[in-house]
């Protein structure tokens, strides 16, 4: 039994890899900044956010209160920060996150963007909104209806649908007047949308490497929220696994990350974004975790590039 610390137990990925680590006799600590569902974890405790002074210097105190002996980030806006202190807690804790320079890259989207399509990967047109003198100038340039949302993940808060609807684009003109280039514009992809989880170790062709495609289907405004639910089915859709895969190898990231994907309207599967680390669908993919506390148990690498 190892004692884990599980950041964004709230949400639903942190929530998702404490019921994971728990069913299998793991002991956890789970933290986040309003952990009022960690009911996975057997000691919850609260942080302050991640961009605070004190954010780090509260989880070394809980790994060393603890005992903690690897530390998994899930939350978005600490995982910069984090891997670039990985090194700094306790002697032996092993921190579940990549190197710095592809967390930095995965987190802001256009950086993201911009790499990817460097490197040939399939991705939306897409641009800043100081690129284009108007709403209808992105539109006419990316080719379509047009996706904004913040280049810093809020966690699928902000992101916004513009089209030039029966009010003759009047709606997106108003919100496109109210950015800046904090945000990123992304050519709308109509097709069916996948959630790719993988774990990635860097090494070429490595047999311990995970890459699983699940299918994304909307099934109505059912949530306790008033928000569509989502279904989910595993898939070998092999475009979109390669896409995946591209994606992962081409900004350098290594341990458990997740590509969000949808398909053009040419059909052609398209990255829309990438996250370094256990995604909310990490439970369809459960050889991830497998591989992680294989690796904690040998002394291996949990993150870092082989």
């Amino acid at each position: 039994m190892a004692r884990i610390l599980v950041t964004g137990i709230a949400n639903p990925a942190g929530s998702s890899l404490a019921w994971q680590l728990k069913a299998k006799g793991h002991w956890v600590l789970g933290v986040d900044v309003l952990p009022g569902r960690g009911g996975f974890a057997d000691v919850v405790s609260a942080v302050s956010p991640p961009d605070a002074l004190g954010h780090l210097w509260e989880l070394r105190g809980l790994v060393a209160t603890h005992g903690i002996e690897a530390l998994i980030p899930t939350m978005n806006a600490e995982l910069v920060v984090v891997s670039e202190a990985r090194d700094d807690f306790a002697p032996g804790v092993r921190v579940v996150v990549a190197d710095p320079a592809p967390v930095k890259t995965a987190h802001d989207k256009y950086f993201t963007m911009t790499c990817l399509a460097a490197a040939g990967v399939s991705v939306p047109r897409f641009g800043l909104p100081g690129s284009f003198g108007s709403v209808h100038d992105a539109m006419d340039m990316l080719g379509g209806p047009l996706v904004v949302k913040p280049r810093i993940s809020r966690d699928g808060r902000g992101l916004c649908l513009l089209e030039r609807t029966s009010d003759a684009g009047a709606r997106a003109a108003r919100i496109w007047a109210g950015l800046d280039d904090s945000w990123i514009v992304q050519r709308f992809a109509p097709g069916t949308e996948y959630a790719s989880p993988g774990l990635r170790s860097g090494r070429l062709n490595d047999p311990d490497d995970v890459l699983v495609v699940l299918e994304k289907t909307l099934r109505g405004a059912t949530g306790r929220d008033g928000s569509p639910t989502v279904s989910i089915r595993k898939v070998q859709d092999s475009d979109v696994a390669s896409v995946a895969a591209s994606a992962a190898a081409a900004l350098g990231l290594t341990g458990p990350f997740s590509v969000d994907i949808r398909r053009l309207q040419d059909g052609k599967p398209a990255v829309l974004e990438v996250e370094a680390r256990f995604g909310m669908f990490s439970a369809h993919a459960p050889r991830i975790l497998d591989r992680i506390l294989d690796r904690l148990a040998q002394g291996q690498p949990l993150g870092k590039s082989a």
